[in-house]
């Protein structure tokens, strides 16, 4: 989903991969197209004869020898060998087969995934072993390289097999040892901080690997801690002072204890790096209903640094060459400044309902050609999700993302729209409510308006209500105020004359639940009220939309804005390059 902070590279080497990647990723072509694996590296002992030992000595020859769908990060003999003379090894044969299985595992991904999809921040999928790899860009010796856990750089990308994708690689991968609240104290610029969590209990919580982890939602997290400068710069100098400022019950290991609140807000959910920072405007901390913004402002990622009410507030950098510090159940970031917990006021949310993570990976189509989801690929969404999909519907009446494709989505956000068929009752083997995973939302009451691109296919028409829901809870509660949103009908059209032009009356047309919400007024192109949404927690939401009259396939839905009930619910409007248009 996109939101007002959209999904962008860090740093001008990260545009440098991105093109290098769209330039390399024909795969290599001949005998690795037919092949598996373990057969490829065997037929290729000039590069892989050590490795090809390892698979071997292992016994993973046989697995990566049969069918499935991987990616390899294959490190080459000399790579191997210089491994080896870190470990004081003379040949692979002397390290044990449970250590070159978890090599293995560290180095191997259950998914194919090409350069193309590499991305400045951690891949999607964890390795075998259990841990996410990062990838970047750097400029080496004036030559671009896709690094790959800062450890090493890719030598030869996307070589095609029959069950899956190797990338050859220049070092070993080795993986992160220590929990993120080893990593924290194992830096001595964060002593302060450490004897904060080790005396408020949270340090054995941070402490505790993915795997040992029964809170599923806890099982990786990134912390920001605060280095003994930042904390001495706003007048901590000692762990006594910092209990002193925060503390009003003394008691640090209680959860309503200041100290306690202060720490959990160093914590997000996730392992969130800092490219995964930037795809969300804010994200939920360990502390109850407590939110950190985020945005990135050239190559900076920004902390709580908001406009609220007309009045900026500034808030703190996230210190890159100090930042995206792997751990083994998480990562770590170090921010510029002191902060303490922000009281949020509710405030808008735009998101683009084609900017899901699957379409977001499916960059062959994304942004440039259209692409019709099969019933299977429509069920496996993780932000969208359907009525209906366990009775097998019909793919064809799935789901549609439409790039460039006429009035329905040129004049649109992104220039891209989905045509989502729905039906009342679910008849014709199609969906009778399809609902959205909203970004994060601040607690507080919200008018909720569904953009789309209206249009009737042979004389029918569909009729959606909206309601909505907590994220991870089956409950869908109906908007109050609620309205009807009818697929075919355009904008009322009502107008009005000013210094003898005639002009769109937004004001009229707001107060019968319509608005404009892009650069092209076409009454087609309309924004719909759906009615008033009072969110009792921050959190993530479903907003569903069900059909309640009528059958129609062409159902063009764009955007959805949230936005505070006492906000500007007309502007801002964007254009078509996802840039705003403000209140002239």
């Amino acid at each position: 989903m996109k939101q007002n902070v959209k999904i962008v590279l860090l740093g001008l080497c990260s545009l440098f991969m991105c093109l290098w990647a769209c330039r390399k990723d024909s795969v290599v072509k001949g005998t690795s197209n037919v092949v598996n694996m373990t057969q490829y590296l065997s037929d290729h002992p000039d590069q892989f004869s050590e490795l090809s030992k390892i698979l071997e000595i292992s016994e993973t020859a046989s697995f990566l020898n049969a069918y499935g769908s991987y990616t390899l990060f294959a490190p080459s003999n000399e790579a191997i060998k210089a491994y080896l003379q870190t470990k004081g090894k003379s040949a692979v044969a002397d390290v044990s087969a449970a250590d070159w299985k978890s090599f293995i595992r560290l180095h191997l991904l259950e998914d194919s995934i090409p350069t193309s999809r590499f991305t400045d921040g951690k891949l999607f999928n964890l390795t075998m072993y259990g841990q996410y790899l990062t990838t970047s860009s750097e400029l080496i010796s004036g030559v671009t390289k896709i690094r790959i856990n800062r450890q090493a750089s890719v030598i030869q990308p996307n070589i095609s097999v029959g069950n899956g994708l190797i990338h050859s690689i220049d070092h070993v991968l080795t993986p992160a040892t220590l929990t993120v609240a080893q990593t924290v104290a194992a830096n001595p610029d964060y002593s302060i901080f450490t004897e904060a969590l080790r005396e408020s209990g949270l340090y054995d919580k941070l402490n505790i690997l993915p795997a040992n982890n029964p809170d599923e939602k806890q099982k990786f997290l990134t912390v920001i801690p605060e280095s003994n400068a930042t904390l001495a710069a706003a007048g901590i100098n000692s762990y006594a002072a910092l209990k002193a400022k925060y503390s009003a019950t003394g008691n640090v290991t209680q959860p309503t204890d200041g100290l306690q609140l202060f720490l959990n807000y160093h914590i997000l959910y996730d392992a969130k790096y800092l490219a995964d920072i930037i795809t969300a405007s804010a994200h939920n901390t360990l502390a109850p209903l407590e939110v950190l913004t985020s945005k990135l402002s050239g190559e900076t990622v920004l902390m709580n640094d908001d406009t609220f009410n007309g009045v900026y507030e500034p808030g703190f950098s996230l210190l890159r060459d100090k930042s995206d510090v792997t751990a083994s159940n998480g990562v770590v970031h170090q921010p510029s400044a002191h902060f303490d917990i922000k009281v949020r006021a509710p405030f808008r949310v735009d998101f683009d309902v084609c900017a899901f993570p699957e379409m977001l990976k499916n960059t062959q189509y994304y942004k440039k050609n259209n692409y019709f989801f099969t019933g299977d690929e429509a069920a496996a969404l993780t932000e969208i999700k359907f009525s209906g999909r366990e009775e097998g519907k019909d793919p064809t009446k799935s789901l549609i993302y439409r790039y460039g494709s006429g009035g329905t989505s040129t004049n649109s956000y992104n220039k891209d729209i989905l045509v989502i068929p729905l039906a009342t009752g679910g008849t014709s083997n199609t969906s009778e409510w399809v609902e959205f995973r909203t970004p994060l939302l601040i607690k507080g009451k919200y008018k909720i308006w569904v953009c789309i691109y209206a249009q009737a296919e042979s004389n029918t028409t569909t009729e959606v209500q909206a309601s909505i829901g907590l994220d991870g809870t089956t409950d869908r509660a109906p908007l109050s105020n609620s309205r009807i949103l009818n697929f075919t009908v355009k904008r009322p059209g009502i107008n009005k004359v000013v210094n003898g032009v005639t002009v769109i009356d937004a004001d009229a047309e707001e107060a019968v639940g319509f608005k404009t919400y892009m650069s092209s007024t076409a009454g087609a192109q309309i924004g719909k009220l759906m009615g008033i949404a009072d969110l009792p927690q921050t959190g993530r939401y479903w907003l569903r939309l069900k059909a309640i009259n009528g059958s129609q396939a062409t159902n063009n839905v764009d955007m959805i804005h949230i936005i505070p009930v006492n906000d500007d619910q007309q502007y801002w409007k964007y254009n078509v390059d996802g840039s705003k248009i403000l209140r002239p």
